[in-house]
């Protein structure tokens, strides 16, 4: 099981394994790894927020599938998408719900490329 010495962990170098220099410590025939956190101090707040965003976004969805697609069918059905013919509801069941979908991810990726900005790790 591998140790979290504080800044970064040690694994055993695998028998028939090399490892770049700059992650091998030569006193024991281990495979330094530095630890993700080490590098970005605020993960658990990153992680928080990345998770609010995605119950959001999927409360959003859920609230557009299943809320408007099969629940309030019957009462969107009252209504007709001008110059389709289509019944709301109808049209939330079979296309709506994708469409929203579709634009919920490219929220997510500007949302998460906004976050990593904030936090210093995006992908330049």
């Amino acid at each position: 099981m591998p140790a979290w010495p504080g800044d970064r962990t040690t694994l055993p170098v695998l028998a028939n394994r090399t490892a770049p220099a700059q992650y091998c410590d030569r006193t024991d025939s281990t495979l330094v790894i530095p630890y993700p956190a080490q590098a970005m101090p605020d993960a658990a707040a990153y992680w928080a927020r990345n998770l609010r965003y995605l119950w959001i976004l999927l409360a959003i969805w859920f609230a557009v599938s299943f809320g408007f697609g099969i629940l309030l069918a019957d009462a969107f059905n009252a209504i007709r998408i001008p110059g389709t013919g289509f019944k709301l509801g109808f049209w939330f069941a079979q296309q709506g719900s994708i469409y929203v979908f579709v634009v919920l991810i490219f929220v997510y990726a500007r949302l998460m490329n906004r976050l990593d900005r904030e936090y210093g790790v995006a992908e330049d």
